[in-house]
């Protein structure tokens, strides 16, 4: 038995899975459940129904209730706090009634070029085709017809949030990454609302931008409780009860930074999943504004600069499902798990530059490379060393090769970082992405025994923090002092040798994407 009073659930909407994830007191993993999904192209806009979106919340809960019954006994009544993240950025728009005016776009599409390069002049400040701003005004710039009945938009997290609590708030994290954060503020910046009002002005789509946006709230603030109707609709059995306290609602990217510790300058971390992108805690902003270069914040304010890649493991998963065919065709029905660790294994037998072999790993477009639709390749010289080893070890590299590019900028800007924490389901396989990343970005990389949790692991203590911390205790000092303070992990320095092979990849990787240019078009 547990106290469940003491608990915190966090629940994260992934591109691929929504996960739940109960922690204890101590913020150690209780019991977690998820639900498997997938992103659809649909019209030419990446896209996930909202009826999935609720059939995935409530899987991903019921199989955590049930693990909870299973491991401890008792039933899911209550817990102590709840909190939401999802993935990031795009768009969901509401009429006044609360009715979705336009299939939810999210982050995945790049269709929003124009109205972004406008925003980043007009602002002075880098504006990515994905965040919710950018979207809002290509809709404006193409006259779309919902616009006269906009009166609310929002993330993913926003929405699931909203529909549990009523409340139409969002974490400064998630926030940044819908219109930039004053950090001074913690607000909205004022001046560049102002500019965006004055450009929907002349678009003949006159707003009050602030009205539009949810409320910004720092990690801890009170986000509301779950109401009787957001209690249903997250356990449709009535077994949970209303009343539970929520903590305000968190992008994938912030969820990543918590989960790794990486919420203090001179920190940093990577997220590997369908996307990937990597956070950097400054100390002082950047010399100039980069178009690679999203500047967003942690979830309690602080500046961060990220390196956001919308392709990283897709390509990766396709090759290793089609060797799972392979596989069942000639009677060996492995484990797919078990699979990924013996081809992640075997590729260290590779040759530290891949033997010739070059995937562009590209499933969608890629801002940081100026791609707007992406079509995966693999290429190879006829000499090329084609054996498994280097295939896998190629795809792998090629999952952070957009990352390294951006990350580059980061060097040359001379942004301090002490080591980079990966999480994501890459680095469950110890030792092999994780010393491929160290080499693709120069730097020391850190893996926690909680690398494989993710973001969900990261909400849940998001919400701990919302219940457990003492009056006036920083995200960074209750991280330091209730979670991390015994945490094991393992940190790999780049081999030199690996360096220059990854070096030696990346020089093909950028050749390759004259290739990938001239298919897309």
């Amino acid at each position: 038995m547990i106290d469940l009073k003491q608990c915190s659930l966090g629940i994260e909407l992934g591109s691929t899975r929504i996960k739940a994830v109960l922690v204890g007191d101590t913020c150690k993993p209780v019991a977690q459940g998820d639900f498997t999904w997938e992103n659809r192209l649909e019209n030419g806009i990446w896209t996930y129904p909202l009826e999935e979106v609720w059939q995935g919340v409530q899987a991903a809960y019921a199989a955590l209730a049930a693990d909870v019954l299973a491991k401890c006994g008792q039933p899911l009544t209550t817990v102590g706090c709840i909190g939401v993240s999802a993935m990031m950025h795009g768009y969901l728009a509401f009429d006044a009634a609360g009715k979705l005016l336009v299939p939810f776009r999210t982050w995945r599409n790049t269709m929003t070029g124009a109205a972004a390069e406008e925003l980043t002049s007009a602002f002075g400040f880098n504006i990515p085709q994905r965040w919710s701003a950018a979207h809002l005004y290509q809709a404006m710039l193409n006259r779309e017809p919902h616009l006269p009945q906009l009166d609310f938009f929002t993330t993913l997290a926003g929405y699931v949030h909203w529909q549990l609590t009523g409340r139409k708030v969002l974490g400064e994290g998630d926030a940044s990454g819908m219109f930039p954060i004053d950090s001074t503020t913690g607000g909205y910046d004022a001046a560049m609302l102002a500019k965006f009002n004055a450009l929907a002005d002349k678009q003949g789509c006159p707003v009050d931008l602030v009205k539009l946006l949810p409320t910004v709230l720092p990690a801890g603030e009170d986000a509301g409780m779950l109401t009787v109707e957001g209690a249903k609709r997250l356990d449709p059995t009535g077994t949970l009860q209303p009343g539970i306290p929520f903590c305000p609602p968190e992008g994938d990217a912030g969820t990543g930074m918590v989960a790794t510790n990486s919420v203090a300058p001179r920190t940093g971390n990577v997220s590997a999943g369908t996307s990937i992108f990597a956070m950097v805690v400054l100390e002082k902003p950047l010399s100039k504004v980069y178009p690679e270069i999203d500047m967003v914040t942690t979830p309690d304010g602080a500046a961060v600069a990220m390196v956001h890649c919308n392709n990283c493991t897709s390509d990766l998963n396709a090759w290793v499902d089609l060797l799972a065919e392979s596989a069942a065709l000639c009677g060996a029905n492995i484990d797919k798990g078990a699979l990924f660790t013996l081809l992640f294994n075997e590729s260290l037998h590779g040759a530290p530059d891949c033997g010739g072999i070059t995937p562009v790993n590209y499933i969608s477009g890629e801002s940081v490379t100026h791609l707007d639709a992406g079509v995966p390749l693999l290429l190879r010289r006829p000499d090329s060393a084609f054996t498994l080893a280097n295939f896998m070890r190629a795809n792998i590299y090629s999952a952070f090769a957009t990352l390294a590019m951006g990350l580059e900028i980061l060097r040359k800007e001379n942004v301090a970082v002490n080591t980079l924490l990966g999480h994501g389901g890459i680095f469950k396989t110890p030792g092999v992405a994780q010393r491929y990343l160290a080499a693709a970005a120069g730097a020391p990389v850190t893996c926690m025994e909680t690398a494989g949790e993710g973001g969900s692991y990261g909400m849940a203590l998001l919400a701990a923090y919302r219940l457990h911390r003492a009056d006036g205790e920083t995200l960074a000092a209750y991280l330091n002092r209730c979670v991390f303070a015994d945490a094991q992990s393992t940190t790999l320095f780049p081999d030199p040798a690996e360096q220059s092979g990854f070096a030696a990849f990346l020089t093909q990787y950028q050749t390759a994407l004259k290739a990938e240019r001239a298919v897309v078009k």
